[in-house]
């Protein structure tokens, strides 16, 4: 996504764990980028993390949170530990980093918010209740971010991708039976393609969506919709 920006002409700051991803991206996403490396599910850095998203191009108008974890875990056996992890990083960072930003917005008068939900913001998946608790507040969050600031010319919404080849869902498709099966599950009969999500972040992020705000966008090749 932070890739498609640039590719579009927006000055682009990435955001990760680690240096060496940023340095891969960078040199493939071309355009102007910068990059601030930093943990986002430690909640306490993200006034420090703002301010350095800030310093190479000013504060930002765009803000894609898209940082996300899944411990795969059954209920009987999730930790506190790994609870809190996914609910600071997939629920928690996204508010906290999108009101740090707020204020600047604020001030032109126009900004653009886009959280990542998921397939699990409205269905339950196996070792699915830690990241599906996070993503299904993610959508809340979403509406309650419009509520909040859609009035100061802040749209506030969401995509929640169906089944993409990411790090996060590897193990999904390191299993040719199961990613086969997600495939057939959907209207289209295929699972996402990176490029698949350009054209709605490129719709959530410009004046093209002027009037819409508050809504989660499902990218899922109509999985949902059977």
């Amino acid at each position: 996504m932070a890739g498609f920006l640039a590719a579009a002409g927006a000055k682009v700051v990435g955001i990760a764990r680690r240096a060496d991803g940023l340095a891969d991206w960078q040199a493939e996403a071309g355009g102007e980028t910068a990059a601030v490396t930093a943990d986002l599910s430690d909640l306490s850095g993200i006034g420090e993390i703002a301010a350095q998203i800030a310093a190479p191009f000013g504060p930002p108008q765009i803000l894609v949170s898209a940082a996300g974890i899944n411990p795969r875990t059954h209920a009987d056996v999730v930790t506190l530990e790994d609870w809190s992890l996914t609910q600071n990083l997939n629920l928690a960072a996204p508010f906290f980093l999108a009101q740090a930003l707020i204020p600047r917005m604020r001030q032109t008068g126009w900004g653009r918010i886009v959280n990542i939900a998921s397939l699990q913001s409205e269905r339950a998946f196996a070792n699915g209740i830690a990241y599906g608790a996070s993503k299904a507040g993610v959508a809340q969050l979403t509406r309650a971010m419009a509520e909040a600031w859609s009035r100061d010319g802040i749209t506030c919404n969401a995509i929640a991708p169906g089944f993409f080849p990411t790090e996060l869902t590897a193990p999904v498709f390191a299993d040719p039976e199961l990613a086969a099966r997600n495939a057939s599950q959907t209207c289209i009969g295929r699972n996402g393609v990176m490029e698949d999500l350009a054209g709605p972040l490129m719709f959530l992020a410009s004046p093209a969506s002027d009037y819409v705000t508050g809504q989660v966008l499902y990218v899922d090749g109509g999985f949902t919709a059977k």
